[in-house]
């Protein structure tokens, strides 16, 4: 019996096709450290890690495999996920980098799927480039802890999104704002870290991994491309959010087709335009937007 029996509903294929497929995963963080763990369980066999943090007391609360021996020896992250996904599939082939991910920029380039784990807006906003150039579809996880009024306690709350080519992204969707990023700017270093929990971590990173299958194997169509879940820690509610209810099939003005596929992108140029209040430009490279295709659940069912 395969250890991947209980899963044959994905489909008859869907072994060999978890096996092949190349998940990148920016950040090792709390939410992050969930996806790795769950994405070798089900058999996701190539990976792509960037992080360039050591796991401190504080990381305990929430990263999966971090243990207090880990701490005391000052481990980095990315060497705990990737004992801890071999533990689990000794087989997989994992690529690791200490370094920012916009060094590695080839290295992600190679993904099938970006899983970012980044808890600032700038961070957001460049990943979601970076797909967007590349074909690459990006899964991102957010979430915070807000204060209810009149004493109420807090509401803790996040969210999911599939950004890919012919969805809305993180702009179209108002999860990256240009107030967003001025403000973070200006509080860059003040505000200290974001409330973090282990089990909202945990169902974000779930609906993440759903999300990551769903791309790979035939057990579910979606209805069209991306996706925003609204999570209601406090319910236990998720939801489709009503904006991507009403952005969906609108064109993206913020990553022109013409610009799709370009070639010649480079995110560290477009860090650097950005610092400097320019507009990134885009070349026009039309000839690459035809035959160019990454894998989608158009083209696996």
């Amino acid at each position: 019996m395969s250890w991947l029996d209980r899963q044959s509903f994905l489909g008859a294929d869907s072994k060999r096709r978890l096996a092949e497929f190349t998940v990148g995963l920016v950040g090792l963080g709390g939410g992050n450290s969930h996806v790795a763990q769950q994405l070798a369980h089900a058999g996701i066999g190539n990976f792509v890690l960037a992080d360039v943090d050591r796991i401190s007391p504080t990381n305990l609360n929430r990263l999966i495999g971090g243990k207090w021996w880990h701490v005391l020896m000052r481990t980095a992250k990315i060497v705990i996920m990737k004992r801890m996904i071999l533990a689990i599939n000794p087989k997989a082939r994992i690529e690791v980098h200490r370094k920012q991910w916009q060094v590695v920029g080839d290295a992600f380039r190679r993904c099938d799927i970006i899983v970012g784990g980044v808890d600032n807006v700038r961070g957001k906003d460049e990943l979601d480039a970076f797909c967007r150039r590349f074909l690459i579809p990006y899964v991102d996880q957010g979430m915070d802890v807000h204060k209810l009024a009149g004493g109420q306690g807090h509401l803790v709350a996040g969210q999911v999104v599939l950004s890919e080519p012919g969805s809305p992204c993180l702009r179209c969707l108002g999860i990256v704002t240009d107030e967003a990023l001025v403000e973070e700017s200006r509080n860059y270093g003040a505000a200290g870290g974001r409330p973090q929990v282990v089990w909202s971590n945990g169902v974000l990173a779930s609906l993440a991994v759903g999300l990551v299958v769903q791309m790979v194997t035939t057990w579910c169509r979606r209805a069209r491309p991306g996706a925003y879940l609204a999570y209601d820690g406090n319910s236990g509610l998720v939801t489709e959010a009503e904006r991507f209810r009403r952005c969906s099939g609108t064109t993206c003005t913020h990553h022109p087709q013409v610009a799709v596929g370009d070639m010649s992108f480079d995110i560290r140029n477009f860090i650097a335009r950005g610092k400097s209040g320019e507009r990134p430009r885009f070349r026009r490279i039309e000839w690459l937007i035809g035959p160019v295709r990454r894998w989608s659940v158009g083209s696996l069912i």
